[in-house]
């Protein structure tokens, strides 16, 4: 039966009619389904006529049937298409990047605050070829005597000295590539422009610690470690369990010994500035029995008395806090002192590329009159 109808040059017709006739019409249906892969299937078009479908698809619909546990209608059922299979990679999404949005502010990173300026003043002194600094400090001496006409006893003289300071000039570089500012355009960020920001604040980070620590090795000293400044004292009460009236009372064992250091000329009308760190000036929020916290009381007493804050005064050895008379006849009691700001040099071009330097010079923090700085360490 296998190939009784069929020969080298096609179908024979009469005998296939013949096969069919006989009786062999399912057999000759099984022998066209598997030597071609085709199949007739009565559940095409919901079973108004047969209609051939191609082994894989016959495949799907016992498959489906079987895990239905009934006969399909139509082929619409199966969600095939007229190509039934897949020439692409099966997917049900898109690009990740199609559904991205990208921000296009820049969230800077926080930085310490740089205090030091604010704290004790700054001054510009010298340019950048200057290397050091020379300070002239008089005292007025003399003696009197009993008077007599004949009498030369009694004499008034002055001795003056030269101290001097370093300064300590640094520098920093910014670089920038023509493809590397193509890429971070692509995000929207002008990353030459980012360069010279964050040079900036890498050379007054730098600045403002020189201010406060000085430069080792240089007579260049900080507003906390100048070899003059006096010997803090240590607080009367402990500040994280002092009540509001001990806070103020160690505020003003401070202000006693700025008076006991400065003989007597300091008076509490006078513009001083209290440094501690932020730590510490949460205790200033502490409230006494009549509603009023140290910040209250500080301002009633001492009314041109200014407050500020930088995390320096946090130190190793504990909290440091310092009362400092801002001027005194005329003359300031410290100054932070530079050179030069933010000089910036020639820009150089590379072959893709630029580059460009960017200097600053320090002299630390210049204290003129240490006997006007009283510091609690505690």
């Amino acid at each position: 039966m296998r190939t009784q109808f069929a020969g080298r040059r096609g179908i024979n017709h009469e005998q296939l009619m013949q096969a069919v006739r006989a009786g062999h019409a399912v057999a000759i249906l099984a022998q066209i389904q598997e030597s071609t892969g085709l199949a007739l299937d009565s559940r095409i078009n919901g079973g108004r006529f047969a209609g051939i479908l191609p082994r894989h698809v016959q495949d799907a619909y016992n498959v489906r049937g079987e895990a239905d546990g009934k006969e399909f209608g139509s082929l619409d059922q199966v969600a095939f298409d007229a190509q039934p299979e897949l020439v692409t990679v099966s997917n049900a999404g898109i690009p990740a990047f199609l559904s991205n949005y990208l921000d296009p502010a820049l969230i800077e990173v926080l930085v310490s605050p740089m205090k030091a300026a604010e704290i004790a003043g700054e001054t510009k002194k010298g340019d950048w070829v200057t290397t050091v600094t020379t300070f002239m400090v008089v005292e007025s001496d003399g003696q009197v005597s009993a008077y007599g006409d004949y009498s030369n006893a009694g004499n008034a003289d002055a001795n003056i000295n030269f101290p001097q300071r370093q300064s300590f000039h640094y520098q920093t570089f910014t670089q920038w590539g023509e493809k590397e500012l193509a890429y971070t355009g692509l995000a929207g960020v002008d990353l030459a422009s980012r360069k010279n920001v964050a040079s900036a604040l890498v050379l007054n980070k730098f600045q403002n610690k020189s201010y406060f620590f000085g430069i080792a090795g240089l007579q260049n000293y900080g507003l906390l470690n100048d070899p003059n400044l006096l010997a803090p004292i240590v607080p009367t009460n402990a500040w994280d369990a002092a009540t509001a009236d001990q806070a103020y009372q160690n505020v003003l064992d401070l202000y006693a010994q700025l008076v006991r250091q400065g003989n007597g000329v300091v008076e509490n009308t006078d513009r001083m500035t209290l440094a501690c760190s932020p730590t510490r000036a949460i205790n200033f929020q502490k409230t006494n029995q009549f509603g009023l916290n140290v910040y209250a009381l500080m301002r009633e007493n001492f009314p041109n008395l200014v407050i500020k804050t930088a995390p320096e005064y946090s130190t190793s050895t504990g909290e440091l806090m310092q009362l400092i008379l801002n001027e005194y006849e005329g003359q300031e009691t410290c100054t932070a002192a530079f050179t030069e700001k933010m000089r910036a040099h020639a820009v150089v071009v590379g072959s893709s590329n630029f580059s460009q330097k960017k200097s600053q010079g320090t002299w630390g923090t210049v204290i003129f009159r240490p006997v006007f700085i009283a510091s609690s360490l505690g």
